[in-house]
């Protein structure tokens, strides 16, 4: 078994570019096929930010990874977007992107869906302009922390939202739901959880890099919510589809989660 250390280490060897080619491009990113994962994935967050009970001043993404898709439905309901990552080259990606430095990776065509959802397709750069002014920092964190953004300290939030990052990243089911603890101390009562992550997955590849992931089953991941101090109010799953096994990892199905604490 892992040591979270070991976890650590070998995550030293991820590739952004490659986990973004693997993933968040064709053929999972296909926007002209509403069955794809992608799509679904961004179309979860809509819906649970269109009944406009999700707002506030601070929604804090924990885990990002290389990506922002997760944030982009929140841009028009908070004042603040506080993205975070364990790694420095994730950071980096991210910080790229609201640079808007050559070589970044081009989240246009998300932004696009995601404002034709509700019919303002011709004002994505409007959408855009706002997320890059929303999002006002990108830091460090570390979910096996009491404190995951430690040396920094932050006012409970009033959303936190976290894509395929406990999974991936805690060595075993008990480390994941202290991981948990973690991270719900950064959210106020009656703040949303949002959460997406993989069912029944192993590994995935982020170059040439292997990356261990605690399979997890949809009853233990509600059960785990649940106990963890959350009102269940979404949840939703997809079944990856053959056509998109194409070798870079073994998800089963992905779910999507939206929570209240108590």
């Amino acid at each position: 078994m892992l040591r979270s250390a070991e976890v650590g280490d070998t995550y030293q060897l991820f590739n952004p570019q490659a986990y973004l080619q693997n993933n968040y491009m064709p053929p999972r990113a296909n926007f002209e096929n509403e069955d794809c994962v992608v799509p679904w994935k961004l179309r979860c967050f809509a819906s649970s930010f269109s009944t406009g009970e999700i707002h506030g001043h601070t929604l804090l993404d924990i885990g990002s990874g290389p990506t922002l898709y997760q944030v982009i439905s929140a841009c028009n309901f908070f004042n603040r977007i506080v993205m975070s990552d364990y790694l420095e080259v994730n950071r980096e990606e991210l910080r790229k992107w609201l640079r808007r430095d050559p070589g970044a990776f081009d989240w246009s065509p998300y932004i696009k869906y995601v404002c034709g959802l509700d019919g303002k397709r011709d004002h994505w750069e409007d959408t855009e302009r706002r997320l890059r002014e929303t999002i006002q920092e990108v830091c460090h964190c570390d979910i096996m922390q009491a404190n995951p953004l430690h040396p920094k300290v932050l006012n409970p939030v009033d959303a936190i939202s976290t894509t395929f990052c406990l999974e991936s990243v805690c060595p075993d089911k008990k480390s994941l739901e202290e991981a948990l603890a973690n991270i719900s101390s950064l959210l106020k009562p009656g703040g949303f959880l949002l959460m997406i992550g993989a069912l029944n997955e192993s590994y995935y590849l982020a170059g040439e890099v292997k990356l261990s992931v605690i399979p997890l089953d949809e009853d233990y991941v509600k059960e785990t919510v649940s106990r963890s101090g959350y009102r269940i109010c979404t949840f939703k799953t997809y079944n990856m589809p053959p056509d998109l096994n194409i070798g870079v990892d073994d998800v089963c199905a992905v779910f999507y989660l939206q929570a209240q604490k108590i």
